[in-house]
């Protein structure tokens, strides 16, 4: 990913790729967020973002807005200081990150079996070093990415997005970003929640319509 900016939002001399690309790197932008916080390479491209798309009302562009507004109030210090409250700490985090708790109740439950018999399909598998399972938001995200951007057009094609982002994403995200946004702590990750909601709700509708 040459950048974590959304081709969207990027100036628009700097546009020229595909609106797959661009869906591609707004998954592997989640992916970072949700994984950790962010690093100062990627705060910083944050913070001078273009918050306004080169045509007006575009796809994303409030909730982006208000993602970039909040990397310019905010120092990378409190960002880290708001992750580890929200997703850090001992027993039970303020949220949870994993498909199985909100589909089960419980973490490491039937969600993360389907979640690796797919990976298992699709011919990958949990990095060496990765504590956290697949079913971590920030592994689907990333799994979503891959299925748009790899080479193998066998695998990365719109058919298995299509079941992917069903099978895996689609019944839970809403939960995810309505947790994260009812936390009092939540400030930057309030408006990466509400980022990563609209822009899952234009993938479902995308899918939604199309024909495989």
């Amino acid at each position: 990913m040459s950048s974590s900016v959304p081709l969207e939002f990027q100036s628009p001399e700097n546009i020229g790729s595909s609106e797959e690309l661009a869906r591609a790197e707004v998954y592997g932008l989640l992916a970072e967020l949700f994984f950790a916080p962010p690093s100062q390479d990627l705060f910083d491209q944050l913070r001078v973002a273009v918050t306004e798309a080169p045509m007006a009302g575009a796809f994303l562009e409030r909730s982006w807005g208000e993602l970039v507004g909040a990397s310019r109030r905010l120092s990378l210090s409190a960002v880290e200081a708001e992750y580890v409250a929200l997703f850090g700490g001992v027993g039970k985090p303020a949220v949870c990150v994993f498909a199985s708790w909100y589909l089960a109740g419980a973490l490491n439950q039937q969600p993360l079996v389907q979640v690796r018999r797919t990976l298992e399909l699709l011919g990958l598998e949990r990095p060496q070093g990765v504590l956290e399972t697949e079913d971590h938001i920030a592994s689907l995200c990333e799994v979503m990415r891959y299925l748009i951007a790899g080479d193998d057009l066998s695998v990365s094609n719109l058919a298995a997005q299509q079941r992917f982002f069903n099978s895996h994403l689609r019944a839970w995200v809403d939960g995810l970003c309505d947790a994260l946004s009812a936390q009092a702590q939540a400030n930057f990750y309030r408006a990466v929640a509400d980022f990563a909601r609209d822009f899952f709700a234009v993938e479902a509708q995308g899918f939604d319509l199309l024909e495989v």
